[in-house]
């Protein structure tokens, strides 16, 4: 059984929808720190993430889950570590839309090697009706080569029913016997 209040993390780069699906699935206004994109990010959008995004789902029975969204730059890594303290899991979102989502998967996966090394990480990717290359079997064939065998979905992080289909399965692994 979980704790009455758990912490979850969603990174991935920028650009890939944190902080919408975070928006989609928070049962409270969420809280952003986002600010004018100065960098390349600029090219991507208007506004990005530079400290974290922050939401809570009720699971019922008194249960929550707050939830964090990580910046995607990794120049605000340091928040990285800040956000993932005493967090259960890692909700990896990526976007098939990027030049090399497979790299960025990586990346990401080897960025958060310690925290999901005795936790669990689920993996959602975006993008996948406008770019349906790489496919899900791309990225199976990827974390069978780096040894993992996470869940993967392909998401819209605007749609609250995918977004509650990777929570849903973070906490099935984490508590097999948790139903919402």
């Amino acid at each position: 059984m979980l704790a009455a209040e758990q912490k979850i993390i969603f990174t991935g780069p920028v650009g890939v929808g944190k902080t919408t699906a975070i928006n989609s699935i928070s049962d409270i206004p969420t809280v952003g720190t986002e600010a004018r994109a100065t960098d390349e990010t600029a090219m991507l959008k208007h506004k990005t993430t530079v400290a974290m995004d922050y939401g809570m789902l009720s699971l019922g029975d008194g249960q929550k889950v707050h939830l964090y969204g990580t910046p995607g730059q990794d120049r605000f890594d340091f928040m990285w570590e800040i956000l993932t303290q005493k967090g259960i899991g890692l909700v990896l979102r990526l976007d098939n839309r990027r030049d090399d989502p497979l790299e960025d998967m990586r990346f990401y996966l080897e960025s958060f090697r310690d925290f999901i090394s005795d936790r669990t990480v689920v993996i959602g990717v975006t993008g996948m009706d406008i770019k349906n290359r790489p496919g899900l079997h791309s990225y199976h064939n990827r974390l069978a080569a780096m040894g993992m065998k996470p869940p993967l979905f392909e998401v819209d992080p605007r749609q609250r029913a995918d977004v509650k289909v990777l929570l849903l399965a973070l906490l099935a692994m984490l508590d097999p016997g948790l139903r919402r």
